[in-house]
């Protein structure tokens, strides 16, 4: 076996971080496996309602404080926070490799992506500015003030278990408000090590704190009066019926990112060596375990382009290196549990009952002998699917492609907007009419031209529509901000 350089050496005992202390929670003890060999990495407790409720007191009685911190002071802990992340980066990410699988270059994309957000956030000074203007009446002058609100709530989901949680608390805080987040059960050593780094940063106790758990967490959450709003990233069935559902009965805000069936579509005219590495890292990065993860690839074009062109995709994906992420070689990590492999192997029985040709079987793979095959999965690719067939329908969330024909880009565009989800479709092409076209029709959030990977940068809205987004706001940038903030408006006249 290769020697690899693990940062987690023993199984960690992870805690709550709750006004700025560590503490045993009173829930039960589950354990952390490192799906790439099965080995304990950790204990996570699965907190009670009370000490969710110990965590909204302790927020509750730093948020008077902490909105009178200037911007200027708030923008300068994020700025350590920002440098010690930067020192920290290769632990992190390695961190989250090991908590959850992805490859290592995938984990140290991830922590950039969090770290940006934390590098926009410091511009709070002039992101929080108001507007005022005098005179609008005989008289009178009239303000518009940017105000925070008080506490929080941030559910992560187990894909990304650094990132996600950063698309939203350094704006919560730089604007004034405390957070509670609470990780997924499955992968939160990165949150609380983040949390270590919060604390080395100087942030006041009960601004920041992280509680873990389960569904117990999450409806004490929706459920709390002093929670002023939630953000989640989750499945489509959870961020529907339960957190938009609940903020709505409670009157919370709420951002719900949800689930996704994303379409990438095809043009003859496409760069094929480039759309095809392209496609590589969409449907089989963070072996599909992305909801911007590409799950239908659409070809418009006959015979002689379609054809060679699914030989070379295929002879591509079967070429993929399966094994554990801190492998520098390696392109493929495992999914995150056995119960998520099975999912996923359903999914490919189910699409050979439906009649699809399986092209690329992923239960059939090469792994190191080193590693158990209890997680392992490789790339698998269907061609003949059919809009209405399951495979072709729903979020599989694993590294399954299911290729798909249309006559042309509108056939190609029609398909794509009859899915409920909208996410992040996109369009391989050389041709600037048929760009602008997909553009202007598709219904997505977000959107690829030449893409695979349809993410905004964190200075841009994270997006979406249909199926895969309930709320008005999104998270990162000036959206965040404004989500955070209330407009408090002040009319004045002095006699």
């Amino acid at each position: 076996m290769a020697i690899l350089e693990e940062p987690i050496k023993e199984p960690v005992n992870v805690k709550n971080y709750i006004g700025g202390d560590w503490t045993e929670s009173k829930g039960k003890l589950q354990d952390v496996v490192n799906p790439a060999d099965g080995k304990v990495i950790a204990r996570v407790p699965i907190s009670t309602a009370d000490e969710l409720g110990d965590a909204v007191l302790a927020a509750k009685d730093a948020f008077p404080d902490w909105r009178r911190t200037t911007p200027l002071a708030r923008s300068r802990l994020l700025f350590r926070l920002k440098e010690l992340m930067e020192k920290n980066f290769e632990e992190v990410s390695r961190i989250q490799s090991q908590e959850h699988g992805k490859c290592i270059d995938e984990s140290r994309g991830e922590t950039r992506r969090g770290i940006e957000n934390v590098e926009v956030a410091c511009g709070i000074p002039t992101l929080m500015q108001g507007y005022c203007s005098e005179d609008v009446a005989s008289g009178i002058d009239e303000w518009t003030l940017p105000t925070p609100l008080g506490v929080f709530g941030i559910i992560g989901p187990f894909n990304f278990p650094w990132m996600i949680p950063l698309w939203s608390a350094p704006y919560a805080v730089a604007t004034g408000n405390c957070v509670i987040i609470k990780p997924s059960s499955e992968v939160p050593i990165s949150q609380m090590r983040l949390a270590e780094l919060v604390e080395e940063a100087g942030f006041p106790p009960g601004v920041w704190n992280v509680v873990n758990g389960g569904t117990s967490v999450v409806g004490a959450m929706l459920d709390h009066h002093e929670i002023r709003g939630i953000t989640f990233v989750g499945s489509t069935p959870t961020g529907k019926d339960v957190v938009y559902r609940r903020c709505g009965e409670t009157g919370k805000r709420v951002i719900a990112q949800c689930g996704a069936k994303n379409f990438m579509t095809i043009m003859p005219d496409c760069d094929v060596d480039r759309t095809i590495s392209a496609m590589m890292t969409s449907f089989f990065g963070n072996t599909g375990q992305r909801c911007l993860a590409a799950a239908n690839a659409v070809i418009v074009g006959d015979d002689g382009f379609y054809k060679p062109f699914v030989d070379k995709v295929i002879e591509r994906a079967a070429a993929i290196k399966i094994g554990y992420g801190l492998d520098e070689s390696v392109q493929m990590g495992p999914l995150r549990d056995k119960q998520k492999k099975d999912k996923v192997c359903r999914y490919i029985e189910l699409g050979v009952k439906e009649g699809a040709k399986l092209r690329l079987d992923g239960r059939n793979f090469a792994v190191s002998r080193d590693y158990p095959d209890i997680c392992f999965l490789g790339p698998t690719i269907f061609e003949g699917v059919q809009p209405n067939m399951r495979i072709g329908s729903e979020e599989i969330f694993g590294p399954v492609m299911s290729i798909l024909r249309a006559k042309n880009l509108d056939q190609a565009i029609q398909m794509s907007n009859a899915s409920p989800f909208g996410n992040g479709h996109s369009i391989f092409t050389n041709d600037g009419k048929s760009a602008r076209e997909f553009q202007y029709n598709i219904e997505s959030g977000n959107v690829g031209i030449n893409v695979g990977i349809t993410a905004p940068v964190a200075f841009f809205p994270f997006s979406g529509m249909k199926d895969s987004f309930f709320g008005v706001l999104h998270t990162q940038g000036r959206e965040a901000v404004r989500f955070f903030t209330e407009s408090k408006v002040v009319i004045q006249r002095w006699f």
